[in-house]
């Protein structure tokens, strides 16, 4: 069944879906997922839309039951671990060969689906500030080398500092400038780029040519290869958060009455926390933990 037009703006998630159909059914079910979700508030009600949102839905039970005894599927905290380390390796890949000076399509798709990946991440809730970023970066240097590859000209390595992109018309549309810089991880060197847009640009990576200088390896990929399963996340690039000195000797006010929605918020950043000391990630779990408090001691987020 055909995308309509006004959905457009999800068909890169869906054809990710399709992409990892075999390769991780994880991966598809969420990028549906979001497609799904996201879909819905672009346009429920027109004919059209409605009828492919409900072909959607029906695919996705289809899905869930299939993968039923799937924790990724059936525990939410296994299945955020699960996108965000797919979306973290394909980053990291691509960040990698970046740094090397080796440009080539592979990588520019991957640093792309990394961006679309962490997209799929909110529905889980709202991003971390880290993968906006991440996902930030990685939307901009996937137009940037897709545009310099196509023009011919040779990339530079790396985070550089730039004002902002002019995207053909492969992309779609012109993008402007954007003021926020791209924070680097805390192993980058150098300045970070004023990132481009928030979407993602409608890139053709088929027709991309090498230029002369920039180097591409002799045995570059198809994809990437699946991650194994279960799956242990790498811990994204992050500093160690400092611990708000406010919420250390905190206690909960006379006047504040918790709901049990605050309840289950609070349990869910535990859950997060405790899933994020599994794999060691410090950071993510001290962040969390500090969310729980906040809202056991003060009433709010």
């Amino acid at each position: 069944m055909a995308l309509p037009p006004q959905l457009k703006s999800i068909q890169h998630h869906l054809r990710t879906a399709q992409e990892h159909e075999k390769r991780d059914p994880v991966v598809a079910y969420y990028c549906r997922l979001y497609a799904m979700q996201t879909g819905m508030k672009l346009d429920s009600k027109s004919p059209e839309c409605r009828k492919f949102l409900v072909k959607l839905m029906d695919q996705l039970e289809t899905m869930k039951k299939e993968l039923s005894d799937n924790e990724s599927v059936t525990q939410e905290v296994v299945g955020n671990a699960h996108i965000e380390n797919y979306a973290l390796k394909m980053f990291l890949y691509a960040d990698n060969e970046d740094r090397s000076g080796r440009f080539h399509k592979n990588m520019i798709k991957s640093f792309y689906t990394a961006s679309l990946l962490l997209d799929v991440l909110c529905v889980f809730g709202e991003l971390s500030e880290e993968n906006v970023q991440h996902r930030k970066y990685a939307r901009w240097k996937a137009t940037y080398i897709h545009n310099c590859l196509k023009n011919g000209e040779t990339p530079l390595s790396g985070p550089i500092a730039m004002e902002g992109e002019a995207y053909d018309d492969d992309f779609g549309y012109e993008a402007g400038t954007s003021s926020m810089p791209y924070q680097p991880p805390a192993s980058s060197q150098g300045p970070g780029p004023a990132g481009g847009t928030g979407t993602m640009p409608h890139a053709n990576f088929n027709n991309i040519q090498i230029p002369p200088g920039a180097h591409a390896p002799a045995n570059t990929p198809a994809e990437l290869p699946p991650p194994t399963d279960p799956v242990k996340p790498v811990p994204a690039p992050r500093g160690m958060p400092t611990v708000d000195p406010s919420l250390l000797n905190a206690s909960q006010e006379g006047d504040i009455r918790l709901t049990a929605e605050d309840f289950t918020r609070a349990q869910k950043y535990c859950k997060y926390a405790g899933s994020a000391l599994q794999y060691e990630d410090v950071g993510t779990a001290v962040q969390n933990l500090q969310k729980a408090l906040k809202l056991l001691t003060t009433g709010k987020e």
